[in-house]
């Protein structure tokens, strides 16, 4: 046999070995199935004697089941003005999440914030739902009170249509600071996000007076001014009644500049 031929057999064999192990490879890196994403949670509010509660309610499948599997109950709370669930933490078959809760009924705005647990087998799944934090925010509710959150990764950031200023809540400490406002104030009308974890904070009435801040995924401001601006997200519809809509169309802010580099700011 030449020595080109046996260099042609060997390469062709290394190449097939090469293919076999790529596609291997490729499945131990590829991001696992949460074990509950064949399971979805669904919320439906009940008003009683003045007081609101919420049932919630998990169904789906699992590999040997389908079904309803868990329910159970938030609160009371005097009304629900606005919930979020928080990221999944997954550990094996158990899959850990925040539900966070806003009850703006009452003049002093609360934070609830609740532990709810999911263990997944192949047959069912187990739910424990926990209150772990209630925090009070420097927000004005109210019967009649509008609320509006959004979050990103790290935060939450919260308003009601009766106070000028919104706040921003860090998930890992709950630590609470204003953010926002303007002179003469204008009270908070929408909070939106979109998918990489830009917020804004926008403020004003309809045809009236209004402005906006935008906030980064580090919870830092990157743009304030005037002007309804918004952002809009991949899963759900901004609702734009309450925002309405400028009479002037502001100047443009096109423009940018060459970022200056960490090491040339220290000089």
């Amino acid at each position: 046999m030449s020595r080109i031929l046996k260099h042609r057999i060997l390469f062709v064999a290394t190449l097939l070995i090469f293919a076999a192990i790529v596609p291997l490879h490729a499945q131990r890196t590829s991001a696992p199935i949460a074990p509950d994403s064949t399971l979805f949670t669904t919320y439906s509010l009940f008003s009683n004697g003045g007081q609101t509660t919420v049932d919630w309610l998990v169904c789906g499948s699992t590999q040997k089941s389908e079904g309803c599997y868990a329910s159970g109950q938030l609160g009371p709370f005097v009304l629900v003005g606005a919930m979020l669930e928080g990221d999944p933490f997954i550990k094996g078959n158990v899959v850990t999440r925040a539900i966070y809760v806003v009850d703006s009924g009452s003049a002093d705005v609360k934070l609830y914030v609740y532990k709810k647990v999911d263990t997944v087998t192949d047959s069912s799944d187990t739910v424990t739902v926990t209150l772990k934090h209630t925090v009070t925010l420097p927000l004005t509710g109210g019967s009649t009170a509008s609320c509006s959150m959004a979050a990103n990764k790290l935060f939450l950031f919260i308003g009601t249509d009766q106070s000028p200023q919104g706040v921003e809540v860090q998930k890992s400490n709950l630590n609470v600071i204003k953010v926002g406002g303007f002179s003469p104030p204008i009270n908070v009308t929408a909070i939106t996000s979109d998918q990489y974890g830009y917020v804004t904070v926008t403020q004003g009435t309809p045809g009236g007076e209004s402005g906006f801040y935008l906030f980064g995924p580090d919870g830092f401001g990157r743009e304030d001014g005037g002007g309804s601006d918004f952002v809009v997200g991949t899963r759900q519809a901004v609702p734009l009644t309450a925002l309405g809509g400028a009479t002037i169309r502001p100047a443009s802010r096109i423009g940018y500049r060459a970022r200056v580099s960490a090491q040339a700011e220290i000089k």
